[in-house]
């Protein structure tokens, strides 16, 4: 376990920028994690980066005008580790500094869950667990944009890395003894795929729950309106929430009003919203109703009939008892989504792919065909 260091000031100027870069550059792994705030934004503002090697913590303050080309240099060096926990929210928050995913990525969450951990588990809950370091959380209600921040502060920013490079070699020493360092590797591998970070407006439906159940014409008008307010959103960098709600989002699909008066008949948004949003409303209502019924037809996923439910129940229950004997989640191996697209024959990468094909293909395609 490393010393509790004394916190410095945060860094905030070039030269002092550079003086850590280059002591940072001759570590072969860097602990690193971001404060960030997305309240007010649609994508997250990076306001606090920490980062730790074995020797020490920097902490280095993004608003006081460093420069960002200073940053990514920092963290883009490819032959270095990078030890985060839950790190995809962190690896997108710092895209803009380094153009491309942080890569390689080692995430202690990943990691943990494969020893059979919670697949969510807290990194707080973590280091209790595997360093018996009990951590102060309270900071953790922090507005890291505003300035100065407190000496607590600077100490609970600075716990967020601190013990991270001495979790990650515990919990990987144990991952070695059972087998699954590769596993692990691999997962944290996924976390460089761009793809991953890439928003697709027409997608922003799957986020409504069970909008595939809809009937074909209200399911493609929440998806044109959904599809609409992520790309407005993102235009105006705004929380989609404040765009248009997702109870309005509903409401206004479920409606399918004509004209700006129904619109606001509906009372599910303020007067001058609709006022000035009615018109690209209804035009992407009007997108709906133009395509053909047949195409609405073919675009729906539906709701699974008796036998597919079936299936993935056999399929679930025997994720569950391959979980069971390796001792981790089911969800680390499959989730219900993966499920869903197995018993439709849809692809499902996620299953049918490294590690996870080796261990459960075979034994999910045996039980696709076994009868009931």
């Amino acid at each position: 376990m490393p010393p509790v260091t004394p916190i410095t000031t945060p860094i905030t100027d070039a030269e002092a920028l550079a003086a850590a870069s280059a002591r940072l550059a001759a570590a072969p792994r860097l602990a690193l994690d971001t404060e960030f705030m997305r309240e007010r934004t649609y994508y997250a503002e990076l306001a606090f980066l920490q980062v730790a090697d074995a020797h020490g913590v920097e902490l280095i303050d993004p608003l006081a005008g460093l420069e960002p080309a200073a940053l990514g240099r920092l963290l883009g060096a490819p032959a270095q580790a990078k030890v985060l926990h839950a790190a995809r929210q962190d690896v997108e928050v710092l895209l803009p500094l380094t153009g491309a995913p942080l890569a390689p990525v080692l995430d202690t969450q990943l990691a943990a869950a494969l020893l059979g951990a919670p697949p969510q588990v807290g990194y707080g809950d973590l280091i209790a667990r595997e360093l018996g370091v009990t951590l102060d959380k309270g900071q953790a209600r922090t507005d890291w944009t505003r300035r100065p921040l407190s000496a607590a502060q600077l100490e609970y920013a600075a716990d967020d890395v601190r013990y991270l490079l001495p979790l990650a070699a515990r919990l990987e020493e144990r991952l070695d003894a059972l087998g699954r360092l590769a596993w692990f590797r691999e997962d944290s591998a996924r976390l460089a795929d761009p793809a991953l970070y890439r928003v697709d407006p027409a997608e922003a439906w799957q986020r409504f729950k069970a909008a595939d159940t809809l009937p074909p014409p209200e399911q493609a008008r929440l998806r044109a309106l959904a599809a609409w307010r992520e790309a407005r959103a993102m235009r105006r960098n705004l929380p989609r929430g404040w765009v248009l709600t997702d109870e309005a989002v509903r409401a206004i699909a479920r409606a399918s009003p004509a004209t700006p008066a129904a619109l606001r008949g509906l009372g599910v948004m303020a007067p001058g919203a609709v006022d000035k949003l009615a018109a690209e409303i209804l035009e992407a209502l009007a997108s709906a109703a133009a395509q053909p019924g047949e195409a609405l037809v073919q675009r729906r996923e539906g709701r699974p009939d008796a036998a597919e439910r079936e299936r993935q129940r056999r399929l679930g229950e025997l994720v569950r008892r391959i979980g069971s004997g390796l001792g981790i989640a089911p969800e680390v191996l499959a989730t219900q989504r993966d499920l869903k697209r197995v018993v439709r024959g849809e692809p499902a990468e996620g299953v049918f792919s490294g590690w996870r094909r080796e261990l459960l293909a075979e034994a999910l395609r045996t039980e696709l065909v076994r009868g009931p």
